[in-house]
């Protein structure tokens, strides 16, 4: 094969994509610009080329790091294989963008990769894609998907007041108040937009962040929290809270902008994830059920 796909035997595929995160982290963190706020991430999650389908959990954060390094637009994803079943040809030289997928571990086999907390044991096994910008010979038949502001707005309005949520206005700080089981916002009035954002977006991603704070209350996704501001359990929920909130703002699409505030987390997230390697994965898989528990309550 003329592309580059290491080889499956001894692949540490929670090191690997971990490592791709925390440079992409490293990279934009001196404009406070993470994976998730990278191009492309507004108009929806990774989708996989053949299957339509779009990436889950940690491969969507992977796959955003990924196309934020090398600079990829595209959106479209597949495995040589399906490349090929395209029609498409998949150029010399190119390497391939590792994502994970778990089977059920077996009878007698190593437990090193083992994810936990998804009921059965599974064992966590690599696969590579290359994107769209990597191949030759395919037209995307698919007509470009183009936001309307208008639709978006409304769509998340009706997405937060199906949650039944309590939010409250007013003061400078968005927060989730465990006690009181109540989001604080502040007016829509002292949101302010950028160059690739509205006012609005920066309104409701702010409050999609907060939002997945709440799944994690003891009587809905019980989540443990941190008690102490900066401790590794803090950041790892903000951590959830962002990677909650980014996907949410690409299923809905809105504009997930950077807030000067991740520069208080920046380092503390680079710390969670260079102490455990599956941290990134934990927290996307638990950003993954807070948007689906979300979604859950919008449903009509």
């Amino acid at each position: 094969m003329s592309t580059e796909v290491p080889s499956t035997a001894k692949f540490d595929v929670y090191r690997a994509i971990t490592e791709k995160i925390v440079e992409a982290i490293e990279r934009g963190a001196g404009e406070f610009v993470m994976p998730w706020h990278s191009r492309g991430v507004s108009i929806g999650r990774p989708t996989n080329a053949s299957t339509g389908m779009s990436y889950r959990g940690v491969n969507v954060v992977g796959l955003w790091a990924e196309a934020m390094v090398t600079g990829y637009e595209s959106g479209r994803w597949a495995s040589f294989r399906q490349w090929q079943k395209l029609g498409a040809t998949v150029r010399r030289g190119e390497h391939g963008t590792p994502i994970v997928f778990y089977k059920p571990l077996e009878a007698g086999e190593p437990a090193e990769g083992e994810e936990e907390g998804r009921g059965s044991r599974m064992i966590a096994r690599a696969s590579w894609v290359f994107n769209e910008a990597q191949v030759e010979g395919w037209d995307d038949p698919e007509e470009p998907f183009v936001i309307d502001p208008v639709d978006a707005v409304e769509k998340a309005e009706e997405f937060v007041s199906a949650t039944k949520a309590r939010i409250e206005y007013g003061g400078d700080t968005a927060c989730y108040r465990p006690r009181e089981d109540t989001i604080h916002m502040p007016e829509r009035s002292q949101f302010v937009g950028s160059a690739t954002s509205s006012p609005t977006d920066a309104f409701y991603s702010t409050l999609l962040h907060e939002l997945t704070h709440w799944t994690g209350a003891s009587h809905r996704l019980d989540r443990t929290k941190g008690e102490r501001y900066g401790d590794q359990a803090y950041a790892f929920e903000e951590l959830v809270a962002e990677l909650g909130a980014a996907f949410l703002c690409g299923d809905l699409g809105i504009a997930n902008e950077p807030r000067p505030d991740h520069a208080e987390y920046v380092g503390s997230w680079l710390k969670v994830l260079d102490q455990d390697r599956k941290a990134v994965f934990t927290a996307a898989r638990l950003a993954t059920t807070a948007a689906d528990y979300l979604f859950e309550l919008s449903a009509p």
